[in-house]
């Protein structure tokens, strides 16, 4: 199957492995192909190809919600919802939008530009679903950048608290929260969410809960400490099952059929859980993942070189006015504090930064 066939995401549930790795492939050269033109957000989109396939093939949106937080990294998600055909007028006048757009698509059931919130809005489509007596699914996609804001922990809390059955997908991009920590994590997560492994678990929670006595509340409490232990020993979830999700990963963000079986698995799961996928920003282009913060936006450049265009004008761009101007105002006033969240690039706070901050 080529990329321009796929017309919804039905179109990919019956692709092979071999023919989804080739999708994802096509989709990487699209995107390079149309940042490269007219710029956008590149180094994220690219890092979450196979994530998106995975998503799309194992989930069935728009019936399933899938939210993604901030929505630059959805240019994936764009091409395999119908919108092959206008991709080339991406963040283009009367173009589609270079972010999640409610009215531009079914599939975008979350508009967003800010950080931290897809959490707290899937956790909303999950009490709506009950409040409706349905029983689709809801994912929520978060980068490890969003989980710095407060506003993605409240929600974990009251997801773990409310026991919504809901995925949270965490994309780690290695540039924070853990490291792959190899073949054994692997392993366990493929015994823990085995769907066999969850029914004797459950099983043994029942018969446990009956024996007479402190009896069965101990050899229930060691059961769980000793899964609790094989957990820790090679996992980094403390923090997520503390809290009442159930944590599955390190998964390889970049295994198209790793991600599936977990995804298959994790869906039947009751109760909030979230799967932490290991993703390369950049991946498939040299040169974003050399420097993946300088293309995570960027303007036109040049796909063989990763060199940017030569601009049709010698206006500076609006960001750079910015940070000199206000790295002028600071020199001479040394009350001026300047806060990013977390984008110093992407503002100009960088010029100041070099400047006074060395």
């Amino acid at each position: 199957m080529d990329l321009k066939d796929v017309k919804s995401p039905q179109d990919i549930k019956h692709c092979s492995l071999e023919e989804l790795n080739r999708l994802a492939s096509q989709v990487r050269e699209t995107i390079i192909g149309q940042v490269s033109k007219h710029g956008g957000h590149l180094a994220s989109s690219l890092g979450v190809v196979e994530l998106t396939l995975a998503l799309h093939y194992v989930f069935n949106a728009p019936e399933d919600k899938i939210v993604w937080d901030v929505g630059h990294q959805a240019y994936v998600h764009k091409l395999l919802t119908g919108r092959y055909d206008r991709f080339g007028t991406l963040r283009q006048p009367g173009g589609i939008s270079g972010f999640l757009k409610r009215n531009e698509s079914e599939y975008d059931c979350f508009g967003a530009g800010h950080a931290t919130t897809s959490i707290s809005a899937a956790l909303g489509f999950a009490v709506a679903r009950n409040h409706q007596g349905r029983n689709n699914n809801v994912v929520a996609v978060i980068g490890d950048g969003s989980m710095t804001g407060g506003m993605a922990y409240e929600a974990l809390n009251n997801a773990g608290l409310s026991k919504q059955n809901m995925t949270i997908i965490l994309n780690d991009n290695k540039m924070s929260i853990a490291p792959n920590v190899g073949g054994f994590s692997k392993y366990l997560n493929r015994v823990i969410s085995d769907p066999m492994y969850n029914k004797m678990r459950s099983d043994l929670d029942r018969v446990m809960k009956r024996l007479p006595g402190v009896l069965g509340s101990r050899f229930r409490d060691l059961f769980l400490q000793v899964e609790t232990a094989a957990k820790n020993a090679v996992k980094p979830g403390t923090f997520f099952e503390d809290l009442g999700i159930r944590y599955f990963g390190p998964i390889d963000g970049h295994d198209i059929n790793e991600l599936i079986m977990i995804l298959e698995r994790v869906k039947s799961q009751p109760g909030p859980c979230i799967v932490h996928v290991l993703t390369e920003k950049g991946r498939g282009l040299d040169a974003a993942e050399k420097n993946p913060t300088k293309f995570h936006g960027c303007g036109p450049f040049d796909p063989e070189s990763g060199l940017p265009l030569a601009p049709g004008s010698k206006c500076p761009s609006l960001t750079s006015v910015f940070g000199e101007t206000l790295l002028e105002l600071a020199k001479k006033d040394n009350r001026i504090i300047g806060i990013t969240a977390a984008m110093p690039t992407g503002c100009g706070l960088d010029i100041v930064a070099k400047q006074l901050c060395p």
